[in-house]
């Protein structure tokens, strides 16, 4: 083979627009093949197709999990018109309209949720500008009619580089899911913890237990305590709410609350507060 074909393939795997999960998988492959330049580019060519061939199945799966979930308020609401079709003086306009409309309520916040999944999607988000957790805080639940009013302990000055709207969503999805467990109190704390902002979402309902703590985190998953509670979820919530994260450098996750339900702790990296004339100041940068 010629080396000038071995470099052009090697040059075209470099510059695939490859997630981060396909390319940096470890590929299956044994050292013998040596280290020279086709050696190396038959190592990356065989991880590159190992990688999209598990990006496929997981594509697969996502497409039946999406199937199944559209199905149902489809079917719903399906169910509704024709038995208003075939029985229009049984029909009671005001309930069948509400449970229509509920079908379709429904059908938008899976869609809605799927659509800004896939523009996360794990990239590098645009438009990040420092902010102070503290404000988005108070401003995300002051737009708020939640059953259970929200108690907040938040430090000042834990400043992150953001996309103020996208970390917004992540309180919202957390918030959401906090009012549909708790029996009494939602709690909502910022903190910093050495170089890393913290913004905790805590409630006092029953918790999740220790081996579903992963699991909740996958896409249209929802425990069974959940949907006694409210079936109305799409189940993307927190896999939106861990996407966002990782796409800002920080991690979420699930854990034990102190007031003895479930607490989701999202954690991202500090940067130094701007002051009024938008330079850092030194006195700010937490360490």
């Amino acid at each position: 083979m010629d080396m000038r074909h071995v470099e052009a393939l090697s040059g075209c795997i470099k510059d695939l627009d490859i997630p981060a999960y396909v390319t940096h998988l470890d590929p299956e492959v044994s050292d013998p093949l040596g280290e020279d330049e086709v050696a190396r580019t038959t190592r990356a060519v065989i991880c590159v197709l190992e990688g999209l061939n598990k990006a496929l199945q997981q594509q697969r799966r996502f497409a039946s999990d999406m199937s199944h979930e559209l199905r149902n308020p489809i079917a719903g609401l399906r169910a509704e018109l024709e038995w208003a079709q075939l029985h229009p003086d049984d029909v009671r306009p005001h309930e069948t309209f509400q449970r229509a409309l509920s079908a379709v309520d429904r059908l938008e916040a899976i869609i809605g949720d799927l659509l800004l999944s896939s523009r996360v999607g794990g990239a590098v988000p645009y438009g990040r500008a420092p902010v102070d957790l503290a404000q988005l805080v108070k401003a995300e639940v002051s737009c708020r009619a939640d059953r259970i009013p929200v108690q907040m302990r938040l430090a000042p000055a834990v400043c992150v580089k953001i996309v103020a709207i996208q970390i917004g969503r992540v309180l919202t999805n957390l918030l959401d899911n906090a009012q549909r467990h708790a029996e009494k109190v939602v709690r909502v704390e910022v903190s910093r913890n050495g170089d890393i902002a913290e913004l905790a979402v805590s409630d006092d309902g029953e918790g999740i237990a220790e081996t579903d703590r992963e699991r909740i985190f996958q896409r249209f998953t929802r425990l069974d305590a959940g949907c006694r509670r409210d079936c109305s979820g799409s189940g993307l919530g927190l896999s939106i709410a861990r996407e966002i994260a990782q796409a800002h450098g920080g991690t979420l996750h699930a854990g034990t609350s102190p007031i003895g339900g479930a607490r989701f702790t999202l954690r991202l990296p500090l940067v130094a507060l701007p002051d009024s004339n938008g330079a850092k100041r030194p006195d700010q940068r937490l360490s």
